[in-house]
């Protein structure tokens, strides 16, 4: 007779429900896991046998078939262990039939000693159990605070293989987790703020623009300069993370594996920082088994890329679709998979090989070949996907050791949220959140310019050469300036000071 339990598969970011069939047939004993299982699936049946006789029940001495369908779904990681144990024991009848119910879902990982371990993606696995039906969800415990954030099912916290098989019999009952409210506005203290970077107003007056609009940056300067720093203070200045995208973020970091234990929600902006060796497939995700990469990781938050020319092309051009769509499409053989990728990306780099081609102070050791060897390291239709172009000096003395105190991110987040109030009320029936995302229409709708201010971008452009793409960025950039102004009109002075910014790609 064979038997059924209900389990989960992670594909990409979201979850499907697998049938674990085990059936148990005459032979000498031996164990065959079936439909398209990986390695550490395979595996799973040293540990079942294991935890099984160590939780006190014997292992069938005869031929165990387990079936993982549908069958042309691959499985991958060590979840289905405790659905696998669940469906063996029912076949053998230790468990009996009528007490596993088809609107219970299990997984979890099992230890020799029928211990259960914490699992990837369990917050995918609560969001598709909730959408199809499930009532209940047996996991590790240490998942139970991860997945108690989704409502309307109910979550059993199970410590070990024993545990669970008490409760099934109805000799122990494992409690339904409490759920606890989520302090989601408590905020980690950050050891950076603005208010601690000397000097670079311009620059901060641009990343302010940039977390306003959502814009990309380029910030180009000597060694030293602040860019490190200028940088790791963007998410200070960014807006809190609402619950939804809070959600969306835990969802990439649970399936990753990056979740925190004690911290089952995500409340922060992420920042990831990648170094410049890092390849292709972990900067925008892939491999045999696609996962996601660096961008989704940095998804609602920002991507720091330090020593930007270091990156090897092929690494860089890879990021142009994410930076157009928001998303990153992986194809394999076996399908195609989707990650998001909505971050605010900061390129960091010299202006040459030594760093100080640009520096009044110290000399550049460059020659004219290498210089332009560094620069065609980025393409051009790269750049001209990054909005704001900045030149970040060498800090001055006197500003070094100045007493004065800048402005604080908290002062400059409260004007940013005021900017992406604004953009929330224009753009809410678009299902978009930031003037960066709007497409050609709607910048035809609501950056609309005076003559004035035309006469001035047909003087850019041919002056400039810039491209079609430079040009809707451009308006894209004043309209996030006259937001931060709270200005409805775009006006002359808002497109002058957005040009300043894009001047970058005259000189490439």
């Amino acid at each position: 007779m064979s038997t059924r339990v209900y389990s989960a598969a992670i594909v990409g970011l979201d979850s499907q429900v697998v049938e674990v069939e085990a059936d148990i047939s005459g032979g000498l004993r031996k164990v065959f896991i079936v439909g398209l299982p990986d390695e550490a699936v395979t595996e799973a049946k040293e540990r079942v046998k294991s935890a099984i006789k160590n939780s006190g029940v014997e292992f069938p001495r005869s031929v165990v078939t387990v079936n993982l369908a549908p069958a042309d779904l691959k499985k991958e990681g060590p979840a289905y262990d405790l659905p696998i144990a669940l469906a063996v024991l029912l076949a053998k009848h230790r468990i009996k039939e009528d007490k596993i119910k088809n609107d219970q879902l299990f997984v979890g990982e099992l230890a020799l000693d029928g211990q259960l371990r914490r699992v990837n993606g369990v917050l995918s696995i609560a969001m598709m159990a909730k959408e199809r039906g499930f009532k209940s969800l047996y996991l590790p415990s240490m998942n139970a605070g991860e997945a108690s954030l989704i409502d309307c099912i109910d979550i059993f916290p199970v410590d070990n293989l024993k545990q669970l098989i008490k409760h099934l019999a109805g000799r122990f009952k494992i409690k339904p987790y409490e759920r606890r409210p989520v302090n989601f506005f408590q905020k980690d203290d950050s050891s950076y703020d603005m208010a601690y970077v000397k000097g670079q107003e311009h620059v901060k007056r641009a990343l302010e623009i940039a977390a306003a609009g959502g814009h990309n940056v380029a910030m180009t300067g000597p060694p030293g300069a602040g860019k490190t720093l200028l940088a790791r203070t963007m998410p200070t200045i960014l807006p809190e993370l609402s619950l939804e995208e809070s959600l969306d973020v835990t969802k990439i970091y649970s399936v990753v594996g990056l979740l925190p234990s004690d911290k089952p929600l995500v409340s922060a902006r992420p920042f990831r920082s990648p170094h410049h060796t890092s390849s292709a497939v972990a900067l925008v995700g892939g491999g045999s088994w696609p996962k996601p990469g660096e961008i989704s990781l940095a998804h609602r938050g920002v991507l720091f890329l330090d020593e930007f020319p270091e990156f090897q092309r092929n690494v860089l051009e890879s990021l142009r679709q994410p930076l157009e769509d928001g998303l990153i499409t992986v194809s394999r053989a076996s399908g195609t998979l989707q990650f998001p990728a909505k971050f605010i990306l900061i390129a960091a780099s010299n202006p040459c090989p030594c760093g100080y081609l640009t520096d009044p102070v110290k000399n550049c050791t460059c020659t004219p070949s290498q210089i332009i060897r560094y620069k065609k390291r980025i393409s051009g239709p790269l750049l001209d996907r990054i909005d704001l172009h900045i030149e970040v000096p060498r800090v001055k003395y006197d500003k070094l050791v100045s007493e004065k105190v800048a402005e604080s991110s908290l002062a400059i987040r409260k004007r940013v949220n005021q900017a992406r109030q604004i953009q929330k009320q224009r753009l809410a029936k678009y299902n978009i959140f930031t003037n960066a995302e709007i497409n050609m229409a709607l910048i035809k709708k609501f950056c609309q310019i005076d003559e004035a201010s035309s006469v001035l971008l047909k003087n850019a452009v041919d002056q400039l050469h810039l491209s079609a793409r430079s040009y809707h960025r451009i308006l894209k950039i004043a309209r996030t300036i006259a937001d931060l102004a709270g200005q409805e009109k775009i006006d002359s002075s808002y497109i002058a000071e957005a040009l300043q910014y894009r001047s970058k790609l005259g000189d490439n």
